[in-house]
């Protein structure tokens, strides 16, 4: 696997990602990552700490830059729990867990996370303005509703199939209701 590639492939992808978002200072942004898919295996089988440091660091650098917070969800056998900063968990009240993820038990991802935050934590529950799944993780739970999906530019990461939702606020109140800015909820439909 070609680390180079993967880490400029990631970087466009959070680009395109974060403008077709519309991602904000202060928002919520969840990642799930499999690695086993982008090395071009089967999810949770294949993990690659290098390519979770690789996406992890890319995608990391470009929310950041934003003035957004990473979640990086976790796998199944940490129940999908969310690795955040302790800043965003406090500020959030959100309920930490008492978990140190590891390859097999949490993912490439989450291990990449853990090393780069500054003051790691788990929770249990958080709800994202948008996200990034990369393998099919599977983190439209994490995402507000209304989830609006969006297609990245890129649609494959070596040999993961990419997917992203966005959400926006209720459309409420049925036929005699008027939307400040309904053009832009059916234009992020289409």
């Amino acid at each position: 696997m070609d680390l180079s590639a993967i880490q400029t492939e990631t970087a466009r992808l959070i680009s395109d990602v974060i403008t077709q978002t519309g991602l904000k200072k202060g928002q919520i942004f969840v990642l799930g990552l499999s690695s086993s898919e982008v090395n071009g295996g089967v999810i949770g089988h294949n993990s690659s700490a290098e390519i979770g440091q690789v996406v992890v660091k890319a995608i990391y650098e470009a929310i950041t830059a934003v003035g957004a917070h990473l979640a990086v969800q976790g796998c199944e056998h940490l129940n999908r729990a969310l690795l955040v900063e302790r800043d965003l968990a406090d500020a959030k009240d959100l309920e930490i867990v008492s978990v140190i993820p590891q390859l097999h038990a949490g993912g490439s991802g989450q291990v990449a996370a853990y090393a780069l935050f500054s003051d790691p934590v788990e929770v249990e529950h958080i709800t994202a303005q948008a996200g990034l799944d990369i393998g099919d993780t599977s983190i439209g739970m994490h995402v507000k509703h209304v989830q609006i999906p969006i297609r990245p530019i890129i649609r494959e990461l070596g040999g993961a199939h990419v997917t992203a939702l966005k959400s926006r606020p209720k459309l409420i109140g049925g036929p005699r209701a008027t939307y400040e800015s309904v053009d832009t909820f059916r234009e992020a439909g289409k």
